[in-house]
């Protein structure tokens, strides 16, 4: 079984996020919008892919039980297996899966007690 397939996405907390996108949008050139940019690649077989960048407002609570200032989203291809496979191994689960219309989503700790957020995308919702 295939694990991570790739970055879904960076969030990050900051005092001002629109100040934040705008200064990206400005000097780096990022298209912003209200969640933030997101990057359009193509994967190894051709197929449409994405990655977000969203700055988070920093009392933002999307992010616990992890006290960084950061979390990661990584791509999968099967999320009900791979949280299978990792619950079995011992790894921490939280909360339960969520669905939307861009995709699938669950939350795991790493070693480090950082919240690590797995998305089975649908990519085809964005475009």
């Amino acid at each position: 079984m295939k694990r991570v397939t790739g970055i879904g996405g960076l969030f990050f907390k900051t005092k001002d996020p629109k100040a934040t996108k705008d200064w990206y949008k400005k000097h780096l050139g990022f298209n912003t919008d209200d969640y933030g940019s997101t990057f359009w690649w193509k994967d190894k077989e051709g197929k449409d892919s994405s990655t977000q960048w969203s700055p988070f407002k920093a009392d933002t609570k999307h992010f616990e039980p992890s006290k960084k200032d950061f979390m990661f989203n990584y791509r999968v291809e099967n999320l009900v297996a791979l949280l299978a496979a990792l619950k079995e191994e011992g790894v921490t689960i939280l909360g339960e899966i969520e669905e939307y219309n861009y995709g699938k989503f669950g939350w795991i700790l790493d070693n480090d007690g950082n919240k690590i957020e797995l998305w089975e995308p649908i990519d085809k919702a964005f475009l």
